[in-house]
């Protein structure tokens, strides 16, 4: 009888995480940060078939990093799952924690499981804080959780990037980004920093507002929260 080939559990998470950051370093990159009123959302995206940035619910927004089709599933299995959660509960009860709680359950199941490909996606949920909300009162504060292939997440303060060149858009922004920016400020921020990864890149492209996805949680809007802008609105804001 032979001997069943044996492949320690450490060695499968190591060859999933390495083939998934493969594919990562192939995706353009997505970055949410806040501005004076409310969170900025910026993703190179030069199609116009698809977006990497989505509405949830009414505070609430998601942004993808990776594999269209995998992270097309989850977003609108979000959707579904918050509007159904809104309607039997409280609109209030749909929150970015809860959802990212959600995709994490779901990422983690199918990174852990030895006969199935991880998802090759990285995850930005994000929610706009309420502006009356009651002191030191969870809601107060804006919230950006990144979510890896894995269902690990983690809560991030400011702002956060994902994709393939996020180490270096993220040492970028450190050095540059300020409290309390204007909204065309905080584009051209996010724009710049694309440019500067883009000039070092072998296949490089030029930022401009066609190549660009933007969009927006703003505290000015009524209700539903989320505003995606046009290219004549990116090309205004970056005169």
């Amino acid at each position: 009888m032979s001997t069943p080939y044996y492949v320690s559990p450490e060695q499968i998470r190591q060859d999933k995480e390495d083939f998934v950051r493969r594919g990562i370093a192939q995706a353009k990159e997505v970055v949410v940060l806040e501005y004076k009123d409310g969170l900025l959302m910026v993703a190179e995206n030069p199609r116009k078939t698809t977006f990497k940035i989505s509405e949830i619910y009414d505070r609430i927004a998601f942004a993808a990093a990776g594999r269209i089709a995998e992270y097309e599933i989850l977003r609108t299995v979000g959707i579904r799952e918050a509007e159904i959660k809104g309607f039997r509960y409280y609109r209030e009860d749909v929150t970015a924690k809860w959802l990212t709680n959600l995709y994490s359950q779901h990422m983690g199941a199918v990174a852990q499981a030895w006969d199935a490909k991880p998802l090759e996606i990285e995850l930005l949920v994000c929610e706009l804080g309420v502006e009356d909300a009651p002191d030191n009162s969870t809601l107060q504060n804006n919230r950006i959780y990144h979510i890896a292939f894995d269902g690990i997440y983690s809560e991030e303060e400011k702002y956060a990037v994902i994709g393939g060149r996020a180490t270096a858009i993220t040492e970028i922004l450190q050095q540059h980004y300020t409290d309390n920016l204007e909204l065309s400020a905080a584009l051209k921020l996010v724009t710049d920093t694309f440019r500067t990864v883009e000039a070092d890149a072998e296949d490089d492209y030029e930022i401009t507002p066609q190549t660009v996805e933007v969009a927006c949680l703003e505290q000015t809007i009524e209700r539903r929260k989320f505003r995606r802008l046009s290219t004549q609105e990116v090309t205004t804001l970056l005169a």
